[in-house]
């Protein structure tokens, strides 16, 4: 899922050889479960791949990367209105279309009162991202109908959104998992977004590691949404198993006056912030909030305004 504003539009995906639909049941056993996701990692990219994007009447062109991605920023010659729009992602082998393919990007309009950025795992996935042994069981053995989300999130992601607020998922999981998101989103009734996630990566181990890495591609990600929509505040919500708090921070030191809260969900057994983070936090009057459940959030989402009571 691609984003943009009424200007410019951006839009990414990956072409690859060897990956199999997914079409996972709530009945399903630990072995297709295990299998699926093994595949969702062993899938090979295709590098120097020529990709034309159509957007209604016109198309535009990029090639896929040594990775097998291809991301383009797209200037329409005309505006679309806010809201989500179709977009066709073709595969061509000199005049000759090899494959096509359907996506979807978001336009954010001028009625939307504020954006929310969220993390994914141990912030709306319970995915203990902190300990390898569970992090894996979890991984290996349930599938986007058999994993759940925090109790309370759905609802109050709903809240957040209302009719026209939209929603931005930075997430270190990588590209190899969209699809078990998106599915898995649909299924709990999460505000639909775009996800920008990690690169693809592929083998074994990297499938061990998931989510790992430094997250600097979050606050690099979170700093393009705030540059691409610079009329937009928003409100920032993780959990203090990785690193969103410090992500957080450094993205306050530049948009400080845009940030309306940000919302860290308790992971383990640290218990609040350090003093110098919470200084830096008052001394911008934004709220920092380590919560125990989604019930804290929301309660003081509606004391702010964000949401109706």
């Amino acid at each position: 899922m691609g984003y943009g504003n009424q200007n410019l539009i951006y839009l990414k995906g990956g072409v690859l050889e060897n990956r199999p639909d997914f079409d996972s049941k709530v009945t399903d056993k630990i072995i297709k479960n295990f299998r699926i996701m093994l595949s969702r990692y062993l899938s090979s990219p295709i590098p120097e791949m020529k990709v034309q994007i159509s957007l209604g009447e016109e198309n535009f062109f990029t090639q896929t990367d040594e990775y097998g991605y291809f991301s383009a920023w797209v200037e329409p010659s005309k505006s679309f209105e806010a809201g989500w729009h179709s977009v066709i992602y073709s595969l061509k082998n000199e005049n000759n279309e090899i494959y096509k393919a359907k996506g979807e990007f978001l336009i954010v309009g001028k009625d939307a009162e504020f954006a929310t950025i969220s993390d994914i795992d141990d912030t709306i996935l319970v995915s203990h991202a902190t300990q390898l042994y569970k992090k894996f069981r979890l991984i290996m053995t349930k599938n986007a109908k058999t994993r759940l989300p925090f109790e309370g999130v759905a609802e109050f992601y709903q809240k957040l959104k209302a009719h026209e607020n939209p929603f931005f998922y930075v997430s270190s999981s990588e590209w190899n998992l969209y699809d078990f998101l998106l599915d898995f989103f649909t299924i709990q009734n999460i505000p639909k977004g775009p996800f920008l996630l990690q690169e693809y990566k592929s083998g074994l181990r990297d499938l061990l590691f998931t989510g790992g890495g430094s997250h600097q591609h979050k606050q690099d990600k979170i700093r393009r949404l705030m540059l691409l929509f610079p009329k937009l505040n928003f409100i920032l919500i993780g959990d203090s198993g990785q690193r969103d708090t410090e992500i957080y921070r450094q993205i306050l030191h530049e948009f400080s006056s845009r940030i309306l809260a940000v919302y860290i969900r308790k992971i383990g057994k640290k218990d609040d912030f350090d003093e110098t983070t919470t200084k830096e936090f008052e001394e911008k009057g934004v709220p920092l909030l380590m919560l125990e459940n989604t019930e804290e959030a929301e309660n003081h989402a509606k004391k702010s305004g964000f949401i109706m009571k």
